[in-house]
Order: structure tokens, then C-alpha cells, then sequence
């Protein structure tokens, strides 16, 4: 069955990007950057009180689904292959990590369903993120009739015509939404941009901080962080943030740790150098400094997730901002504070900033108690950076010591993991 879309439009661009087309993943074992404009849909305040009749069916379906979700997206993407093979060039070559996307999102719209603002948010992010896999108006019927075949196929024990509706409803206004974002996104910035490695510096065995000058103009805001796309690994994006505040010459920096299963970062620590070209999704991410703000910050970032915490530390000295700063710099070990040379520096021309570097030790994390042996924080904004573990005892440290989680910021904890990975 064909699933419509009310209006065709132009693709746009990406802010963020996940879901069905491309991949915003990475193998198992690989996180992304640290950074994360919690990506996650906002938190509200008080859950809808009943459910809609669309949002229990499309619940009680998910509910029947939830057991067998690896062979429902398995099908799904095979189902499209064969039907509409001119869209497999969109997807990455390999579909392992792919297949968990879709049923992310399905989840994501369950759980949002009768949360208009909240759903028309998230995906209007992933209508503009998708412009950069080439995904056109056109191909959005062909995904709604796979997707509902298979659920049909998964679902027959709870399907009937009104869930079919339901489904078709919902798919048809998340898919509006989608395009809609990608096309008025489109008038504003364009899919990618190409930018050459100026400098390679290897800091440790498994750390690169690399120098990018791209072909285009690159506005950004400190905290950010982009998408990012090798020769090596065409379609394969990971995610990064800017290890600098923008810069007068237009050059970007990144902190790249390669990890043992890591297709992307192994490539741009061990095999990337000077005169390689890459490609750079637009900008996204909400762990931006407010600049009409006077409070103290609390920053914490662990292992490369001090690359945005160095850029917005390095922006609020470029701006002559006077606010109190605290960076909790975490590492597993010595060697892993392989930026610390440069936040001392940052400390020893910024009488308002503080850098306290923490390391492990016996392998026990002392992050969360440095914070709460230092403070009080309650009066301050806290930005948090770095693998999701940390983000989450570190979000939960400041909340214990008083910061309200209002004033918390960190990017999607399970989506994106450490900074420059």
C-alpha cells in the first residue's frame, strides 16, 4: 500500500540527523561526540493524561513489536531493497548498526505520539540531518509502505484496519514534518561542505586533534558540534565537536580518539593527514553559552569531551566575558589529559577561569566527587561532556548538589558519546 505525503517539496538540510536514511551510528563500541543538544526530545513537564485513539493502537502495536524489533527492521530494510532498489546507494554499505535506527524512532514517535511540539521538533531535526544522504520527497511513500508491511507482517496479532490507519496517519504527518524542515532548511545552508586537512597532530597513540579549512564559509556557535564523512567510509557519518570557538582565518579543530572497533576514528587518527578532504554535515547541538547570561559556569568534560568545553571557554575569552568559570577536566589517566597544556594556559591569561584536572583512580571515577567536594554550584549553569556513563553520574552529581536540571546542559547521552570519537 502506498503511504502518502499531503505536499512534496525540495530536500533541505541537517541541524541532526538519525532515523531512516544514512546513518547518524556507528558500529557498536564507536560513540560519537560529546556534546549531544540532548538530541533527546524535551522533557515535559506533565504526561498527556489519556491517550489519543491513534496513540493506543500505535502503543499496543510497538508493545507486540518490542520482542522481535531486530527482525521486524531486517525485514523491513530487505523489503525495501527489493522493491525500491534505487535506494540502497542512500544507506551505508554495512546495514548491521543501520537496522536499529528505524526502531528508535518508531519509538520515539510512540513516545511522543500525542506530543505535537515535542514530535514536530525531533523530527523536523531529522528531516533536515537526512538532505545530506540525498533523500528526496519522492522516497518517503516508499519508506511508509515498507515500513507498514512489515509491521503489518510482525503485527497480525493486533492488526486490523484501524491500526493500519493509525499508522498511516502518523507516518504521513511525521513524514510532512521531515519534509517540510529539509525543504525550508534548504534556503538557508547547504547539504555539506568540503573541508581540507590543514594539520594532523597525534597527542597520544589513539588522540589526533585535526585542523580543517573548509570550502565555504562554516558558521558555528562554540559547544557545537557537526557531522562528519570520510573518503574511506562514504555514508558513514560520525559526529564531533568543535574543539575551538570560531576562528577569524575559518579553520576548524577536532579531537579524534580511535577506539578498537571504530571505522571512522581509527581512520582519521592512524590514516587521515594533511591534503585529505572530508566532508562536514551544517553545524547542530544546544550546548551553547547564553551571552546575556552573569552566572558562574561549571564545566565538565571527560577525555575528548574537553574539546567543546575548551571552545566555549575560549569564546567567552574571545567575547570579554567576565563570568567565573570551572572546568573539572576528567581522564582515565595521566597521558589521557592530553589537552591539559593548553587549559592551564587558557587559566594562567583568564583570571576567572579554573581548571581542576581529575584523574581515575584503581579505576574508579573521581569525577563526581571532585564536584561534590568543590562548589557550591547551585547559583551556576553546568555543561556536561563526554562518554554517556560519564554524562549521566555527572548530570546526576550536579543535580545532588543542588544545580536544577533546567540549567544542565549536555547533548543526547545515548546518542552521542564521547566528543571526537
Amino acid at each position: 500500500m502506498d503511504v502518502p505525503t499531503s505536499r512534496s517539496a525540495d530536500n533541505g538540510s541537517s541541524r541532526g540527523e538519525d532515523g531512516w536514511f544514512g546513518s547518524r551510528t556507528r558500529p557498536p563500541s564507536e560513540p560519537g561526540v560529546g556534546a549531544p543538544d540532548s538530541r533527546a526530545l524535551p522533557q515535559r513537564a506533565a504526561p498527556v493524561p489519556q491517550a489519543s485513539p491513534d496513540a493506543a493502537l500505535i502503543r499496543r502495536t510497538m508493545a507486540e513489536l518490542t520482542p522481535m524489533a531486530d527482525e521486524v527492521t531486517s525485514y523491513f530494510y530487505a523489503l525495501l531493497f527489493v522493491r525500491y532498489p534505487g535506494l540502497r546507494p542512500l544507506f551505508p554499505p554495512a546495514m548491521d548498526v543501520q537496522r536499529d535506527r528505524l526502531f528508535k524512532a518508531l519509538l520515539t514517535a510512540v513516545e511522543h505520539v500525542d506530543d505535537t511540539p515535542a514530535l514536530a521538533d525531533h523530527f523536523q531535526r531529522l528531516g533536515r540531518g537526512h538532505r545530506k544522504y540525498g533523500t528526496r520527497p519522492e522516497h518517503y511513500p516508499a519508506i511508509g509502505e515498507c515500513l507498514i508491511a512489515a509491521l503489518r507482517r510482525f503485527a497480525a496479532c493486533v492488526w486490523d484496519a484501524e491500526t493500519e490507519a493509525a499508522w498511516v496517519r502518523a507516518y504521513t504527518r511525521i513524514s510532512q514534518v521531515m519534509i517540510d524542515a529539509a525543504a525550508a532548511d534548504e534556503l538557508l545552508a547547504p547539504a555539506w561542505w568540503h573541508a581540507e586537512i590543514v594539520s594532523h597532530e597525534l597527542r597520544t597513540p589513539d588522540v589526533a586533534v585535526l585542523t580543517l579549512r573548509p570550502d565555504r564559509p562554516y558558521p558555528f556557535l562554540a559547544g557545537q558540534y557537526t557531522a562528519l564523512e570520510t573518503p574511506w567510509w562514504p555514508r558513514i557519518w560520525r559526529h564531533y565537536s568543535f574543539a575551538s570557538a570560531p576562528r577569524s582565518d575559518g579553520l576548524l579543530t577536532f579531537h579524534v580518539k580511535a577506539i578498537s572497533a571504530g571505522w571512522v576514528s581509527r581512520a582519521l587518527v592512524h590514516r587521515a593527514g594533511p591534503g585529505d578532504v572530508l566532508r562536514l554535515g551544517p553545524p547542530t547541538g544546544s550546548m551553547t553559552v547564553d551571552a546575556a547570561g552573569d552566572s558562574g559556569l561549571v564545566c565538565v568534560g571527560g577525555g575528548t569531551g574537553i574539546a567543546p568545553i575548551r571552545a566555549l571557554v575560549e569564546d567567552l575569552a574571545e567575547r570579554a566575558v567576565r563570568r567565573p568559570v570551572e572546568v573539572f577536566y576528567g581522564a582515565r589517566s595521566q597521558r589521557d589529559l592530553y589537552d591539559i597544556d593548553t587549559m592551564l594556559g587558557l587559566q594562567r591569561a583568564h583570571p576567572w577561569l579554573e581548571v581542576r584536572p581529575v584523574v581515575d583512580r584503581d579505576g574508579r571515577p573521581q569525577l563526581s566527587h571532585a564536584l561534590r567536594t568543590f562548589g557550591p554550584w547551585d547559583a551556576h549553569e553546568a555543561y556536561v561532556s563526554g562518554p554517556p556513563a560519564m554524562i549521566r553520574s555527572g548530570v546526576d552529581a550536579l543535580r545532588d548538589i543542588g544545580i536544577p536540571p533546567e540549567r544542565i546542559r549536555h547533548d543526547a547521552v545515548e546518542e552521542l558519546g564521547v566528543a571526537g570519537r
